[in-house]
């Protein structure tokens, strides 16, 4: 039985679902990050960088910080999207000011929806340390689509 579209929750209800239940994507629990705050256009990812994360020269990867702005990016748009909406990436740009370590922890990343229209959304992300000092920060280009509201459905755009 599929629920009527007035129905289904929003991208914020959704998220508000997520933050109670502790609910994390694959990708969240992999690299342990996870969203602790959310409001409408805002959202805040905290994880704790350890050597699994570390490339050869004995730092964070550049991709750790990549991914939790991405995904500040990302869920601060879906925040705002009604039912049956999804979003992906389109452009990501990313700008590393001072590198990572396991020493870092714990990180925090913010994201902000700057637009956000019918098809097209703008936000950014910044990432600090425990410290308070920035540590990166993101702007982002996103296709927001119909997603069919059967379970398992495809997306529509």
């Amino acid at each position: 039985m599929s629920q009527d579209k007035d129905e289904a929750p929003d991208g914020f209800q959704q998220l508000q679902a997520m933050l109670t239940e502790d609910v994390r994507a694959p990708m969240a629990r992999t690299l342990d990050f996870r969203l602790i705050e959310v409001e409408r256009g805002r959202v805040v990812f905290e994880g704790r960088p350890d050597r699994s994360v570390y490339n050869p020269m004995g730092g964070v990867h550049g991709g750790y910080a990549a991914t939790l702005l991405d995904s500040c990016c990302g869920i601060a748009v879906h925040s705002q999207l009604g039912a049956h909406k999804g979003h992906t990436t389109l452009e990501l740009k990313v700008s590393y000011v001072r590198g990572l370590t396991e020493r870092s922890g714990p990180v925090r990343a913010e994201g902000r929806v700057i637009s956000s229209g019918r098809r097209v959304a703008f936000a950014e992300a910044t990432l600090h340390d425990n410290e308070g000092r920035l540590c990166a920060t993101a702007t982002s280009t996103l296709l927001v689509f119909d997603v069919d509201p059967e379970p398992g459905g495809v997306l529509r755009g």
